[in-house]
C-alpha cells in the first residue's frame, strides 16, 4: 500500500472534528508579553495558528497530509479583532468555526477566550488556501478530504454563528 493510500485508510477511521472545534488550553509564554504589560498582538495570532494546527489535525490536514501527499494550507488574509487584553497567566482556549470552503479555500473564524472565566478577547476571520507543495500553486482538495471538510462545514452551520463574522475594518461614519 503507498504511503498516500495509506493515509486514506486512517482518514476514514478519524473521527471529524466537533462543532466549534475547541482547542486544547494554552498558556501565555513570558516573551510574548510587550512593554505594555499585555499579550502583544503578534502572539494572538500564535496561539489561533496553533488551534488551527489542532483542528487540521482532526480534519486529515496535518503534517502527515502534507508528508504522504505533498499539499498543505497557506492563510491568504486575516482579520484579527482584539476585544480585551490577556495577560501572562491567563490560560486560553480557542473556538473554531469552519464557515465555508470551496474545492481550494476554507473560511474559518476563531475565538480567543480566556479558558475558566469565558470572556472573549480576540477574534479572527481567515481564508486559508489548499496548496500543491510541489507546484507551490493553490490546488483542489482530493475527493476524500474534501468529503471531509463538507461534513465538518454542515456541523458547523448547524451552531449559532459568532459575532463578527464579516466584520471589515473602516473608521465610524459621522
Amino acid at each position: 500500500m503507498t504511503t498516500a493510500a495509506a493515509a486514506g485508510e486512517n482518514l476514514k477511521k478519524m473521527p471529524l472534528p466537533p462543532a466549534p472545534f475547541i482547542s486544547s488550553v494554552m498558556q501565555i509564554e513570558p516573551q510574548w508579553i510587550d512593554y505594555n504589560g499585555h499579550l502583544n498582538m503578534a502572539y494572538y495570532n500564535v496561539m489561533m495558528d496553533r488551534a488551527i494546527d489542532e483542528m487540521w489535525l482532526q480534519l486529515g490536514i496535518g503534517p502527515a497530509y502534507m508528508k504522504a501527499r505533498h499539499c498543505s494550507t497557506f492563510t491568504a488574509e486575516a482579520h484579527v479583532r482584539y476585544l480585551r487584553e490577556i495577560h501572562l497567566g491567563d490560560p486560553v482556549q480557542i473556538a473554531v468555526y469552519l464557515l465555508g470552503n470551496d474545492e481550494k479555500r476554507l473560511h474559518t473564524f476563531e475565538e480567543l477566550r480566556h479558558a475558566t472565566e469565558g470572556w472573549l478577547s480576540a477574534t479572527s476571520e481567515n481564508m486559508t488556501l489548499h496548496m500543491d507543495m510541489k507546484a507551490r500553486k493553490v490546488a483542489p482538495f482530493p475527493p476524500d478530504i474534501r468529503a471531509r471538510i463538507e461534513q465538518v462545514t454542515a456541523s458547523h452551520a448547524a451552531v449559532p454563528r459568532p459575532v463578527g463574522i464579516g466584520r471589515k475594518v473602516a473608521m465610524p461614519q459621522k
